[in-house]
């Protein structure tokens, strides 16, 4: 990994990507361009599901998903469709995901696929047997979850908070609980807040036998609700109404449970206290291992029960002064070794670990960012990580349990990988500021590529014929520390004159907007308004991610104070350059960049004249327990670091320009927010402009209102900025 040192208080660290030439970028990018014909979106590669043979793997035959077909991967020619929906009625709507058997005689068909909230959906699943090409519905109603059983012949689901069993062979449905209700007790899926802020939505695994099925049960009653009004087309609005607990409120009470195929469901006790389960695992051996976090999210246990459950130990155990991050890497070796990510050595390095120690096997200069998988038999690990000093790019490596690391990207910018479960293929995407992802085919065995997936030729011409600023990044030194950012400049930019400028924010503990990767959307609108002569600049604050556990951390407890400190004093450092006009910097963010910007335009109001809250958190009062308390603590112990840095707390010193944002069904960041932010506002005599999207959640989107939110956002700067 090449590094570079800072020479002075600013220095660029990375040049400019590419010149654009001047004779062909011939037209300004419109908004349409970006949020109505989609013109710069990049084509992908759609995770392939490899096959049992790691020959071949499967995918769907086009866009729509109206085939599964298999595919070499040597020469990706079609080697046989394995089902073709326009042969069955039932698959009309199209093929929304697919799953394989153990034996690949059966496929699990999604269909009709219903969002719910972030992660979860429900659906109409189907049971295709290739041998003798039927199809069976799983069940009339729509469910979640869906899986084989490992030993092929049932599947699992839920439903209607209950959790089932269909056995493949004899038809027969086994309801495995039956005392789930809404806004009651939930078995096998997690409740709202699990599933926003632990990641994931299915809450029960089957033991790699088939005999077992471990899951969680959620009793919700305890739980305050939240509703919102769905306004919708009828006459009278509906009401929409979940359990929602706040920074501080009762959460659900959980227990773990295990199914025995040949008998019923027990509950089983642990040895520790604890307020969350977010993970559970099976060993290779049969053995459950679950997750434990304790209220304030600064002490982990792994808890190993045997393979009767009789006993169980603690296998693991982690505390942190600040908090803790669920380990994104829990990979069990067949030896009973276990690997795990970890910052207690100052950065995110992969240990392994047995129940008498644990040694990092990664570099401590090194921050792990993704972990790709494990060879057992070459005893070869894969990841993703980056470097302190270039935080702004990722890199692909290898690692051996002896510590032993090999670069294996070569190009600088974003690269990311998608291994087979086989590890013998893996699809290398790259791309930087500049470059639409390139997707590349690679063999592992010697790192070879076999060919050229996408390349996003088309689309890299489609820019090149539209006037693009140069986006440069760059270390800023702001109040001690030296923070990654990055700027772009107008097209025809001259230093003898003074531009307006705007910032982006998000700002949030382990986030990141310091990318040097392609950047669609927001990025084109960047260019939009520097060719309409602005200047875009962000900056990664403290508290934000990749540059180590202290410097992620030192936010605990006082969320947005140090984070607007080095917002601020970047906008000073942005204002004392000779081409920057000091009195027209801006500021603007979604969600908790909404909570910056918001705090910017109150707390720093003799720097920025303009902000821009989309969805923001105004007081954390206000957001859920799990992610506000793993970085605040409770508020009955922390009164003042909740208050402090609130808006709605600073609104009597606003005196710019302010445009806030929200979406009235926004399960997420209640639009509550705004609405005592506006509260506020009004108490102080403070004049302001507000916009709500009706029926619309935290993402703002569909239909029309994506193009609608960017033209009023980008109106408001034009008119104030």
């Amino acid at each position: 990994m090449r590094k570079q040192k800072l020479k002075h208080l600013l220095v660029l660290i990375v040049s400019i990507h590419s010149t654009f030439s001047s004779f062909a970028q011939t037209k300004s990018i419109e908004l349409d361009d970006i949020w109505k014909y989609y013109r710069f979106y990049a084509k992908g590669v759609d995770g392939f599901t490899s096959m049992a043979d790691g020959k071949s793997y499967a995918a769907f035959g086009n866009e729509n998903g109206q085939s599964i077909d298999r595919f070499s991967f040597q020469s990706g020619k079609l080697e046989a469709t394995l089902i073709s929906a326009s042969e069955h009625p039932e698959l009309s709507d199209g093929i929304d995901e697919f799953t394989f058997s153990p034996d690949e005689e059966g496929i699990l068909i999604t269909t009709q696929t219903e969002k719910i909230y972030r992660h979860s959906s429900k659906a109409i699943n189907y049971i295709y047997h290739r041998p003798n090409s039927s199809l069976h519905k799983l069940s009339e109603k729509p469910i979640r979850n869906a899986v084989f059983s490992p030993v092929e012949d049932k599947v699992a689901f839920s439903m209607e908070n209950n959790l089932y069993v269909k056995d493949l062979k004899s038809d027969q449905l086994i309801q495995i609980t039956k005392d789930g209700s809404w806004n009651g007790i939930i078995n096998g899926t997690p409740d709202w807040v699990y599933e926003e802020e632990f990641s994931f939505d299915r809450a029960f695994e089957w033991s790699p036998n088939g005999k077992h099925i471990a899951f969680l049960k959620f009793n919700e009653s305890a739980v305050k609700s939240f509703s919102m009004d769905i306004y919708g087309k009828e006459l009278y609005p509906s009401r929409d109404e979940f359990k929602y607990p706040k920074a501080g409120e009762d959460n659900s009470e959980i227990s773990l449970w295990v199914y025995s195929i040949d008998g019923a469901a027990k509950q089983l006790k642990l040895p520790k206290e604890f307020e969350y389960i977010p993970r559970m695992y099976w060993t290779d051996n049969n053995e459950l291992v679950v997750l434990l976090l304790n209220r304030l999210q600064n002490e982990m246990n792994l808890i190993q029960f045997n393979s009767d459950f009789s006993e169980s130990t603690i296998l693991y155990t982690e505390k942190d002064a600040a908090y803790l991050e669920l380990p994104e890497v829990l990979h069990f070796t067949v030896k009973g070794d276990f690997l795990i990510n970890s910052d207690k050595s100052g950065t995110n390095q992969l240990y392994l670990c047995n129940q008498k120690e644990c040694k990092a096997i990664t570099p401590v200069d090194l921050e792990l960012t993704s972990f790709y998988g494990f060879d057992e038999k070459k005893k070869i690990f894969y990841f993703q990580a980056t470097s302190p000093e270039l935080a702004h790019q990722r890199s692909i490596y290898s690692g051996t349990l002896k510590g032993k690391t090999k670069l294996i990207s070569t190009q600088d910018g974003w690269n990311d990988a998608i291994f087979n479960p086989q590890l013998t293929y893996f699809v290398h995407s790259f791309q930087n500021a500049t470059t639409p992802p390139i997707y590349d085919l690679i063999e592992v065995n010697k790192f070879k590529k076999i060919r050229n997936l996408e390349d996003n030729a088309l689309l890299k011409s489609t820019i090149d014929g539209y006037k693009m600023g140069t986006k440069s990044f760059f270390k800023a030194e702001i109040n001690g520390n030296a923070l990654s950012a990055w700027i772009i400049k107008p097209t025809d930019f001259d230093p003898t004159k003074k531009y307006p400028v705007l910032t982006f924010v998000y700002g949030g503990p382990g986030s990141q907007t310091v990318k040097d990767e392609y950047d669609a959307f927001n990025g084109m609108w960047y260019q939009m308004l520097a060719d309409k002569g602005y200047i875009v600049a962000s900056v990664d604050n403290r508290g934000t991610g990749v540059r180590g556990r202290d410097f992620k951390k030192c936010t605990y407890g006082q969320l947005g104070k140090l984070e607007i400190e080095d917002q601020i004093g970047f906008a000073k450092y942005l204002g004392s350059l000779p081409y920057i006009d000091s009195n027209r910097i801006g500021i603007w963010g979604w969600s908790y960049g909404g909570y910056m910007s918001s705090l910017g335009l109150t707390k720093g109001a003799d720097v920025y004249s303009t902000a821009i809250a989309v969805a923001p958190v105004t007081n954390w009062r206000f957001y859920d327990n799990i992610y506000t308390e793993r970085y605040m603590g409770l508020p009955q112990d922390n009164g003042s670091g909740y208050d402090e840095n609130s808006p709605i707390n600073h609104t009597s010193k606003m005196k710019g320009n302010y445009l806030l944002v929200h979406g009235s069904a926004d399960d997420n960041v209640h639009v509550q927010n705004s609405m005592r932010m506006t509260q506020a506002l009004i108490n102080s005599n403070v004049d302001f402009e507000q916009f709500i999207y009706p029926d619309k959640n935290h993402g703002i989107y569909g239909g029309n209102t994506r193009l609608h939110l960017y033209k009023k956002m980008t109106q408001f700067l034009l008119n104030n900025l």
